[in-house]
């Protein structure tokens, strides 16, 4: 358990005050706001591009144990297919819920309080973000992916090839059954 205490950055587009309706159960705020995604939202192969907008729709709603946020983030997405390398643009939402407690309980280590009157959305933002994100994103269900010889794009061109392959280890008995 722990009761540490750090200093909201107000000056952070994540962080939303809530001194109105901290101590007002049932009493609720909702914001509308297009905010700049944070760095490193994402995976290495797909995520939100730093400083791209990111359209949040924010409720705020004051319950006995503190406030909880319910949002909604609307974002673009940039990354490459895990089959083909090719580069990958997209729009996708997601949805997040994080219940932030008073100041001064005993929270567990990833339980969120309120510091200073304020909430920082930008955790349970980026976990909603990093948790839904594709682990091997396509550029399509079907995309056949790279030529395991050349590298080539199959995409391009489905029916590449490369001719009948002789195995190395076997290449100079070929010739002994007069097939050439």
């Amino acid at each position: 358990m722990k009761s540490g205490h750090r200093h909201a950055d107000r000056r952070s587009p994540y962080v939303f005050d809530v001194h109105e309706i901290a101590h007002r159960a049932g009493v609720m705020k909702e914001f509308e706001v297009t905010v700049p995604a944070p760095a490193e939202l994402g995976t290495e192969v797909i995520g939100v591009p730093e400083g791209s907008d990111s359209h949040l729709d924010i409720q705020l709603q004051a319950v006995v144990e503190g406030v909880l946020v319910t949002g909604h983030v609307d974002a673009q997405l940039r990354g490459e297919c895990s089959r083909c390398l090719t580069e990958l643009e997209d729009e996708a939402s997601f949805e997040f819920q994080e219940l932030f407690y008073h100041p001064g309980r005993e929270v567990e280590e990833d339980e969120l309080t309120i510091v200073d009157e304020t909430v920082d959305i930008e955790e349970p933002l980026r976990g909603a973000v990093v948790l839904e994100l594709p682990f091997t994103p396509l550029c399509a269900e079907d995309c056949p992916g790279l030529c395991p010889d050349c590298g080539f794009d199959l995409n391009q061109d489905p029916t590449h090839g490369h001719g009948d392959k002789v195995d190395p280890r076997w290449e100079k008995l070929a010739g002994l059954t007069g097939d050439n």
